[in-house]
């Protein structure tokens, strides 16, 4: 039998197409289900994060509608980023035509900075409770905090917007054939993104929950030394298992986060055409559903919450009462 074939472009009809690299027929099948299962569980858990914080009202607070906008952002990474990014790197080709070359990367990049902005915010938002608690209520407001998240989508809008002009107003400037879609991000601009996305955010929210831990434990001594009730011992164990948890989250995203940045740490362009590319990207993208895991993990009233979300008991007249906490 002979196994020789012609060679496979992804635009058969065009002169100046790319070359495609087939895959196999039962390779392709099982990454398209591995993403659709990837992408589907991505989208229902952070839809169900997103259902517990605006359903209940006892899970109307700061904290939590920060945990809010860092849901709304990864449901968003499941629902259009993974599924572009498996189909580009399944295919081999980009076949969304140059329109959507220019709007997803400029997507991608917004969310990603949304979630950076979110967690320095959680960050913030800790530092507060746990190390000025008296004047937490005070200072960390639902309204002056959706206003932050308000302001964060924002900035994230126009500042990807200006790091990715080029890009947008010439998406195939760096397209070598019919099935390309090429982001390049030159050094100059790399290393200014490295310092405002990377950084900056990430010298914050080490900083702050050293000091959250360092004061977390020293709290932990003094209480057990004295081994009397002291002032809202409940109240502190509460805020200290809040911050160990968005601890977690944290250190999660910058584990997922830092690689992504590695071109511009080792001095090159950022390039789509990079050969590993693929896999920083997809660590990256991952995060968003490892999130809700680690909420299902260590937040009980999340759990509570989704059971009666999956019962349909949320349908039931006065169930955004129902205590979760």
């Amino acid at each position: 039998m002979n196994h020789t074939e012609s060679p496979s472009f992804c635009f058969s009809h065009l002169n100046s197409s790319c070359r495609r690299l087939q895959q196999p027929g039962p390779e392709a099948a099982l990454f398209y289900t591995l993403l659709a299962c990837v992408s589907l569980l991505t989208v229902l858990l952070n839809l169900l994060v997103i259902i517990s914080i605006s359903h209940f009202r006892q899970l109307h607070s700061p904290t939590n509608a920060l945990l809010l906008s860092l849901a709304a952002s990864d449901l968003v990474v499941g629902l259009l980023a993974m599924p572009v990014e498996g189909l580009r790197h399944i295919e081999t080709c980009w076949l969304l035509g140059t329109l959507m070359c220019a709007l997803t990367p400029y997507v991608s990049y917004c969310l990603l900075s949304v979630s950076v902005g979110s967690m320095v915010l959680i960050s913030v938002d800790r530092y507060v409770a746990i190390c000025d608690p008296l004047l937490y209520s005070s200072k960390i407001t639902l309204s002056r905090v959706k206003s932050l998240i308000c302001l964060c989508w924002a900035c994230s809008l126009l500042y990807n917007g200006l790091i990715l002009m080029g890009h947008l107003g010439q998406p195939d400037r760096y397209r070598t054939c019919h099935g390309e879609c090429v982001i390049v991000i030159s050094h100059v601009s790399g290393t200014a993104d490295l310092l405002v996305s990377v950084v900056g955010p990430c010298s914050v929210m080490v900083v702050l929950y050293m000091r959250v831990f360092v004061v977390a434990v020293s709290q932990v001594r003094v209480m057990r030394s004295r081994a009397a009730v002291t002032v809202a011992p409940t109240a502190r164990r509460s805020e200290w298992k809040a911050a160990r948890t968005l601890g977690v989250v944290v250190a999660v995203f910058l584990m997922c986060f830092c690689p992504y940045y590695y071109p511009a740490l080792a001095g090159q362009e950022t390039s789509t055409s990079l050969s590993y590319y693929a896999l920083v990207s997809w660590i990256l993208l991952i995060n968003s559903c490892v999130n809700p895991l680690i909420y299902a993990l260590f937040y009980p009233w999340f759990r509570k919450a989704s059971r009666l979300i999956l019962t349909l008991r949320v349908l039931q007249p006065g169930s955004r009462a129902i205590h979760v906490l």
